[in-house]
């Protein structure tokens, strides 16, 4: 008992030790940026009635039209035809191991969580597992902070729901009634600078604090200035914390970890710690084929389990470079949260890392990758492809401000081989709806008209 209770003494001081530097790293860093800046004139099951998730769905809807993607309401046919026929030749072929306990992914915005996504959706049909799907559309009412009830039924012969991994804003206490005791909870964090230049590029048209930047540098008609620039040189008069709709300008991924994004406060370093302790793994955007090799050994899978392309990649046009010391600075200042948040995880990455093994780490990560580019010859006809050129069925949704490449699959494979390289390269609306109709054996329900 005296050797738990020392250990538990001694993580409990290294965790609020880390808490305090990281905490005093970002006063010095925003007192350091300063000077940069320019100057500013002054188990679940739904209960008997329902709530409707109120509309907030940048992602899915878009801002020029009600109506869904044409590859959702014309194509939905050709996902369930091309999809269908191949899921259970893929399960036979499956090796006999064990399965993997119930995951739960925070899937935050702009982190490379989409790949995980799809890593996690092709898992969960090889598996068969049991899929808790927001009860309407592809998103847990986001942002309103998640609740049991915003969970779809239980499908009649299943016991528990095993995988849930769409968009939501976290709350912990409600994610634990919708999942079982044993979930395994993973996230995955990224640089703060390029996660919220991913941000505003993909949603300058959708949230509010991005448009009127926009609308600013449209109408100043300065040629040398994006609109990103314009915004980071006072923020604030673009941003109100209580629009809704807002809650990604400004430190997202605290946001989306169900933290305060907007200003420090006193419980900033408890709520911190709630989060070390609740997820079993944090993986990393920049350290991704090793953060898919410590997911792999947490549950289970082998190399070709993990294999993956990225999605959503935007076309280089659409991305902005951060080489300006003072537009960084800018950055920094306005995501100092997600910059604690970031850091934090990252120390913890390491350490988890290090447990694992360096050495068996590169190792694992060699067979990852070896694997990975073997798929990928053998399913990739084209890479990086513009959105134009693709069929419905693989086509990206897209932003109104950013264009998302998308990949195209070899032709004259075979019905097996076909159907393991879709899923792939399927894009997250597609791949949701096969999978919501797979389980339910109808289509999603469409959000309530207010």
């Amino acid at each position: 008992m005296t050797l738990r209770w020392l250990s538990t003494q001694l993580w409990r001081h290294r965790v609020t030790g880390l808490l305090v530097t990281l905490a005093v790293s970002v006063i010095l860093m925003l007192l350091a940026t300063q000077s940069l800046q320019n100057t500013r004139g002054h188990s679940v099951r739904p209960s008997a009635e329902r709530k409707p998730q109120h509309r907030h769905d940048h992602k899915h809807t878009p801002a020029r039209s009600g109506s869904p993607p044409r590859h959702m309401a014309n194509g939905e046919e050709v996902t369930k035809d091309r999809l269908l026929p191949t899921a259970g030749s893929i399960n036979q072929a499956m090796h006999k191991r064990r399965s993997p306990p119930p995951v739960a992914f925070l899937k935050t915005h702009k982190t490379g969580s989409s790949t995980v996504q799809n890593l996690l959706f092709r898992l969960g049909e090889k598996r068969k597992a049991t899929f808790a799907f927001p009860y309407y559309t592809y998103q847990f009412s986001y942002p309103e902070r998640f609740r049991a009830e915003f969970v779809d039924e239980l499908p009649e012969g299943s016991s528990q729901f095993d995988l849930l991994c769409s968009h939501m804003r976290l709350d912990l206490s409600q994610l634990r009634q919708a999942m079982p005791p044993d979930t395994v909870l993973i996230t995955i964090l990224r640089e703060p600078l390029r996660t919220f230049e991913s941000v505003f590029s993909y949603y300058t048209s959708t949230i509010p604090a991005f448009s009127r930047a926009k609308q600013a540098a449209t109408r100043a008609g300065i040629k040398d200035r994006t609109a990103l620039s314009i915004f980071l040189d006072d923020p604030e008069s673009f941003w109100d914390p209580k629009e809704p709709g807002n809650g990604l300008a400004k430190n997202p991924m605290s946001f989306d970890m169900g933290l305060n994004n907007e200003e420090w406060n006193a419980s900033w370093p408890e709520d911190l710690s709630h989060l070390e302790e609740a997820f079993d793994l944090v993986m990393i955007a920049e350290h991704f084929d090793e953060s898919l090799v410590l997911l792999g050994a947490l549950l289970g899978l082998e190399p070709q389990d993990l294999a993956y392309v990225r999605m959503n990649v935007r076309h280089s046009s659409d991305v902005t470079t951060l080489g300006d010391d003072d537009v960084r600075a800018k950055l920094r200042s306005w995501n100092a949260l997600d910059s604690l948040l970031y850091d934090f995880f990252l120390q913890e990455f390491r350490v988890k890392a290090e447990h694992f093994g360096l050495d068996r780490l590169k190792a694992g990560v060699s067979k990852l990758r070896a694997s990975a580019e073997k798929i990928r010859h053998k399913c990739l006809s084209r890479v990086a492809v513009h959105p134009s050129e693709l069929e419905d069925l693989v086509r990206p949704w897209q932003s109104d401000t950013a264009t998302i490449l998308g990949y195209e699959v070899q032709k004259n494979l075979s019905l097996e081989d076909q159907g393991f390289c879709v899923r792939l390269v399927l894009p997250e609306l597609q791949y949701h709806s096969h999978l919501y109709f797979q389980q339910y054996g109808r289509d999603m329900r469409a959000m309530p008209a207010d």
